[in-house]
């Protein structure tokens, strides 16, 4: 819902539980006025009428008030825009116009300074509390006028509410050990996260969150942004000396240039959303999450199937027979989407070769992979490949015919990461090249599902003859959203899955286009329970791809756990299975064939219910649950018991104190108010045990 209050000057945005507001002073200064509980049009008006902060001697009255800040002018703060005009630098505004759109819950407030036009979008849903923001920028000058450059433009800037102290939570990680949780004290100054990568990276997940008075899992209250960029970015958390807090954030990682506008051109930047909640950690996650469902990620109301992938099975030692032997025993144990990894094109017999060529590899596929294809599809499954087509190997067809569509700096060394190069989407040619293959690709056979991989980040990012060739950072990203909107558009019965070397692109850019993400390359059952813990902050269950894979896990760690454990710490998000079922015992798959199909009963549950987590991973027990309906699921590990002590049970959230819920399993039945406040045995006991409990209230 939106609101303009009083004389017109003052917007107010409300969702189910929380409101924004932001009032236009004297002087088109552009103020924060509220973010937080719901406000009546009155309150709003009430803040607009509060008299502005004190002077104070060597500090600006605008730091820390304005909704936008600039650069140029008596501010401080790191500027959200800097501009640059044939060698002047800075803004200065003039207000234009406001338009809203009550339907589609938008407000628009256009400001100009000479030939740039800046429009500053919100938009708050009536079913959801997450605010939406972005800008756009247009040069409105006359044709033949100079550029205008934007060394910077941010999407937002969040400017909380003055407390004591803040808490500021991030993600962070690396390759193997993405989406790891770190709370820690906001300290005066600027805290900035980001990736230099050239996409989103293993380090950082664009998403913070602060609270400020002791906010745990279900209690307090709790602001969190999250960027909608799949390229390099930044988010700036700066407290300032008077102990207000802003966050700012947008793609690029510096200002060292976004674009330059030619008359008529125009910049939109990615959306940066942000919610309060006062329902503590869960709270905001579960408010995260119900929204990515509604309008992020497409299709989300449909479950994802149980895949097979036979990269661990196979590596690039691919062949015809051999897929089809690992497709028979993965549909005997109930998989319903089988994927063939990396290694069927071209000349892939190893890392070295074969990127770029994107055609069925005569000697192993000397049908195409239709074929296979239909054999897998007579198997009750559906199919699909692996492709990574932003990369090229320099012993490629591709990259010997075009050894200039790459990203590179003249006169200096094309640095290689894993045998590749990066190609420069940002050029037309190369677009319309991956589009024939890519379309081609999936019009030779029944495929079903992509999992579109990016192995390496951006080095040398030049483009040698173009006038500004810094916009290949943004436009490597454009040109990516805008191949994968039109493979979906032609093909839509293909769903996606985006991969980076495991967690390498995950954000809310790359979700509205694909159907899954590949959480990590680490699918060490006991590791991922902090990815996923992690991961769950901000996206749902629905997205998360998590495998069973061989046990020892050769792959990183030696570690031994059963195929009990393996299974019920996949089947937290959707699941999948990665081992070399050539060598698992009728005795595995007979048993994996019962977890499958556990699964599949709860599916709808974990993948669409509301996530509650009930114990972080830190401990030697860690669990979470998942309600959906009259449903309810919980997932439970013990990482190892000490003294003969049992775990202690587990205090269920999310459900009716009043009702009596049954166990499906065991037809034991429960009281919800005991459940909420006694708590529920898991029976759980020795190292690495799991369980899964199915609930189902009377």
């Amino acid at each position: 819902m939106i609101e303009t209050v009083g004389d017109g000057r003052t917007w107010l945005l409300s969702g189910p539980s929380s409101s924004y507001a932001l009032h236009l002073a004297d002087g088109d200064t552009l103020l924060h006025l509220h973010w937080g509980p719901r406000l009546t049009a009155a309150d709003a008006e009430a803040l607009a009428d509060r008299p502005p902060a004190p002077y104070r001697p060597f500090e600006s009255p605008l730091d820390g008030h304005e909704e936008y800040p600039v650069e140029g002018g008596p501010r401080f703060v790191r500027p959200a825009l800097s501009v640059r005009t044939v060698g002047v630098r800075g803004t200065e505004w003039r207000f234009d116009t406001a338009t809203t759109d009550a339907d589609a819950g938008e407000l628009r407030l256009r400001f100009l300074d000479g030939p740039l036009a800046l429009t500053l979008h919100y938009r708050m849903r009536d079913d959801t509390d997450v605010v939406e923001r972005w800008i756009t920028a247009e040069h409105r000058g006359p044709e033949g006028a100079p550029p205008v450059e934007l060394l910077r433009a941010d999407a937002a800037t969040w400017t909380l509410p003055l407390r004591d102290a803040w808490r500021l939570s991030q993600l962070h990680g690396r390759w193997a050990a993405e989406t790891r949780l770190v709370r820690a004290p906001l300290t005066y100054g600027e805290k900035v996260i980001g990736s230099r990568r050239g996409h989103t990276g293993h380090q950082h997940l664009p998403w913070v969150a602060l609270d400020a008075e002791g906010a745990t899992e279900e209690y307090g209250e709790v602001y969190g942004c999250a960027l909608a960029w799949s390229g390099s970015w930044r988010i700036s958390v700066h407290r300032l000396p008077d102990g207000l807090v802003q966050i700012t954030g947008g793609a690029g990682h510096d200002d060292s240039g976004l674009v330059r506008l030619a008359p008529g051109d125009a910049y939109v930047s990615p959306v940066f959303a942000a919610l309060w909640s006062d329902g503590g950690f869960g709270g905001a996650s579960r408010a995260w999450h119900a929204w990515q469902l509604a309008h992020v990620i497409p299709g989300a109301a449909d479950t994802r199937p149980v895949l097979y992938n036979s990269w661990e099975a196979t590596e690039f030692a691919i062949s015809e027979e051999q897929q089809r032997e690992l497709a028979r025993r993965a549909a005997g144990m109930g998989i319903e989407l089988f994927v063939v990894d990396d290694g069927w094109f071209g000349r892939r017999t190893s890392d070295r070769a074969g990127l770029g060529d994107w055609t069925p590899n005569p000697d192993r596929f000397p049908r195409g992979l239709k074929p296979l294809a239909d054999e897998v599809h007579a198997l009750g499954m559906r199919f699909g490949i692996w492709v990574e087509p932003e990369m090229v190997n320099p012993d490629s067809d591709l990259y010997r015919a075009h050894p200039d569509w790459v990203q590179h700096q003249p006169g200096r060394t094309r640095t290689e990461f894993r045998h590749q190069l990066v190609l420069n989407l940002a050029r037309a040619d190369v677009q319309e090249y991956l589009w024939e293959q890519l379309d081609g690709l999936l019009s030779s056979a029944p495929i079903d599902y992509v999992k579109w991989d990016f192995n390496r980040c951006f080095t040398d990012a030049g483009w040698p003859g173009d006038p500004y060739p810094q916009r290949l950072w943004t436009e490597h990203v454009h040109a990516l959203y805008g191949l994968l909107d039109r493979l979906r558009a032609a093909h839509p019965g293909v769903a996606f899955e985006s991969c980076s070397g495991g967690g390498g692109r995950v954000d809310l850019g790359i979700l509205a286009r694909t159907d899954q993400v590949w959480t990590s390359d680490n699918t060490d059952p006991l590791d991922r329970l902090a990815i996923q813990h992690g991961f769950s902050q901000l996206h749902p269950a629905r997205v998360m791809a998590a495998w069973v894979t061989d046990s020892p896990n050769t792959q990183l760690n030696g570690r031994i756990s059963s195929l009990r454990f393996r299974f019920v710490s996949a089947m937290a998000g959707v699941l999948g299975v990665g081992g070399d079922l050539t060598r698992w015992t009728d005795e595995e798959r007979d048993e994996a064939r019962g977890w499958v199909a556990l699964y599949k009963e709860i599916r709808p549950v974990v993948q669409l219910g509301e996530l509650y987590r009930l114990r972080p991973p830190e401990g030697g027990l860690s669990a979470v649950q998942y309600v959906r309906g009259d449903d309810t699921v919980v997932l439970a590990w013990l990482q190892a018991q000490h003294h003969g002590e049992p775990p202690a049970p587990l205090r269920l959230r999310g459900i009716d104190p009043a009702a009596v819920y049954a166990c499906r399993d065991t037809g034991a039945r429960h009281r919800g108010s005991v459940l909420i406040h006694h708590g529920l045995p898991t029976g759980l006991r020795g190292d690495l045990d799991a369980t899964v409990i199915r609930l189902r209230r009377c």
